[in-house]
């Protein structure tokens, strides 16, 4: 099974191009977050996504740097020659699905931590990460 499910912002803008067959395709690196590790510094993993067809032309007219996206694809390597004649290999996500998340406005990270002034009711309550689940 080959199946790779992110959710992350975009690290730059997508780029479109066409193909010689006049195909669309898309292609931008997406960030997706790691847990904190130390001293609550944010560390990331960034993925090269390519999308083709209609999803590429509507990736790139609607979202852009800092926006958030989350999808599907598959994983897909392949190999190249560079200019300098040496064998290059690429491994990226292929796009299948995607869903918009966030709002267009909202480009940078939110804080994390939960607001203080939620009413979540007397039977509720917000647990850490490192709390023990109570129940199994």
């Amino acid at each position: 099974m080959n199946r790779v499910i992110l959710v992350g912002r975009f690290a730059r803008d997508p780029e479109l191009r066409s193909t010689n067959t006049g195909k669309s395709v898309a292609t931008f690196p997406l960030a997706v977050d790691r847990r904190y590790k130390q001293e609550g510094q944010p560390e990331a993993d960034f993925f090269n996504i390519v999308a083709w067809g209609k999803q590429a032309e509507t990736i790139c007219q609607y979202l852009g740097k800092g926006r958030q996206i989350a999808l599907t694809g598959r994983l897909h390597s392949r190999s190249y020659e560079a200019q300098d004649g040496t064998k290059r290999y690429v491994t990226e996500v292929v796009l299948e699905e995607f869903d918009f998340i966030g709002n267009k406005n909202d480009s940078a990270p939110q804080n994390s931590q939960p607001q203080q002034d939620m009413d979540l009711g007397e039977d509720f309550h917000l647990m850490a990460d490192d709390d023990e689940v109570p129940f199994f």
